[in-house]
Order: C-alpha cells, then structure tokens, then sequence
C-alpha cells in the first residue's frame, strides 16, 4: 500500500515514527472525502474543516491548498482509486514523552486512498449506545480528531448486541450522533438533525443535506428517534438508511423516502 506523507509518496509499512503523539497519544485530526474519477470531493469543505481542527489543537498544516488536493490526487492515482475514499491524516508529530505539546511541533501529514463504493449505503440495525456518551461539554466535540474511543466502544456493544451500529447520546440523555455519522429523523413529516450543541460533529454531508432540504436542528430525544418514520445516517461517503433500531423495526423497516432521493447526494460535487 502506498500513502503520501510529508510529501512523498512510500509504503505504507513504518511511514510514520513510532514517537509520533499521534500514535502515542491520539493527538490529531483527520478528514475522510470521497473520490469519484480519482478527483476528490468536496475538497474545500473538508480543507475548511480540518483547518479549523488544526487551530483548536494547535497543529500546523505543513502544505497549502493546492499542494494537499495535487497529494490526493496523486496517492489515488498510484492506489488506483477511481472510486472510493482518501483521508488526510494531521498528526502533531515526534516528541519527547508527556502530555505536553512541544513549542516547535513538526507534524505529520499522511495521505491514504482505497477503492469503494460512494452512495447509496445499505440499511443498518442500530442500538442506542449505553457504554458511553458523546461529550457535548468538551470543544473537541466540533473536532475530527484521531482518537475514537467512545466510537469503538459502542461499536462493540453493537456488534454483541447482533446490530450494525450504534447511536450515542449526550451527557443529558439526548441523541447526538452514530458512531462515524451524522443522524436526521422524520417526526411527524419533519425533517430533523439535532444541533452542533448536542454534540454532533459539523459533518460536512449534514451541511450538504441541510443545504438541500428543509432541515430543523432542534434536540432529539429517545422516545422522538424510536417513534420517527425515517432515520438515516449520513456521512461523505453515503446516506445509510436506519430499519431498525434496539430490535424493533423504524417506519415500515425498509428505507425512507428522504433517504433514497438523496442517497446520490454523496457523489455530487459541492
């Protein structure tokens, strides 16, 4: 596997120090964007979002906007990715041990793509997570950071639970996200997401949907997920239908209108 990393592209294996803080401590960011044609989607939403990231935690992006679009571009060309998904990976990079970040942070960017489908997303099963919850509190809530500990384990108990997702819930009981995606429900004829407030990532294809629908952002609760007519979960690479959620059946149990006239919606430039 070949990924591109402080400007060149190498294999894969030991591209990335074993000091770096972004392996010893989760400290950094990531964006994951489609590609379509080998040409990435979406390309300045997700350039917007990972600057932003990089000014909370205080990382400095080493390239520019160009250089970044021509290295994916590149990575998808020498992975033969014409359909599918690149990440660009920001990690703060080597220093010494300790919680401390270094005053001259040298960072790591890397670079990966890999061939899929974008799209249309089969139907899931989700559980509403109770091993964890999404931190509304905290500002890495608004960020794409590289540590998903809460996402795997409630990932886990969907898996013991024989279900293909999981839903987490803030820390006053309210929904917030899936595990990588956002989430919209239809109440009542109603479109709605819940707000960035309750601890949902600015994900960039919720911006998308939102842009396109008339979208409500309000608190969702439990019992408003469990008795909605549609969910589905979207994400850069696809709008994922919900059929069911803790064992019994969303809507009628097969997808929702508003799920499948968007489920294009990931493959369009924008």
């Amino acid at each position: 596997m070949k990924v591109w990393i402080n400007g060149r592209i190498v294999e894969a294996a030991g591209a990335v120090d074993a000091d770096d803080r972004g392996v010893t401590l989760g400290d950094g960011i990531f964006e994951t964007l489609a590609v379509i044609d080998g040409v990435p989607l979406r390309f300045d939403r997700h350039l917007a979002r990972l600057t932003s990231g990089a000014e909370v935690l205080g990382i400095p992006i080493p390239v520019g906007a160009a250089a970044l679009n021509d290295a994916i571009c590149g990575v998808c060309g020498a992975e033969n990715v014409t359909e599918g998904s690149a990440r660009i990976t920001l990690l703060r990079g080597p220093a010494p041990r300790g919680v401390q970040p270094p005053d001259d942070p040298r960072p790591t960017l890397m670079i990966t793509a890999a061939s899929g489908t974008v799209g249309h997303a089969m139907p899931v099963r989700a559980i509403i997570a109770t091993c964890t919850r999404r931190n509304d509190l905290s500002p890495l809530a608004g960020v794409k950071s590289t540590n998903y500990l809460d996402a795997i384990l409630a990932t886990r108990e969907a898996r013991d639970a024989g279900a293909d997702d999981a839903i987490l819930l803030n820390t006053r009981g309210m929904v917030a996200e899936a595990t990588a995606a956002n989430i919209f429900c239809v109440i009542n004829g109603d479109l709605v997401t819940p707000p960035l407030s309750d601890g949902a990532l600015p994900g960039i294809m919720r911006a998308c949907v939102m842009e396109t629908e008339t979208v409500t952002e309000r608190s969702v609760s439990v019992d408003d997920l469990k008795a909605a007519d549609e969910v589905f979960l979207t994400s850069s690479l696809g709008i994922r239908p919900v059929a069911g959620l803790d064992g019994d059946a969303v809507g009628d149990g097969t997808p929702g209108p508003v799920a499948a006239r968007l489920g294009d919606l990931p493959r369009l430039a924008g």
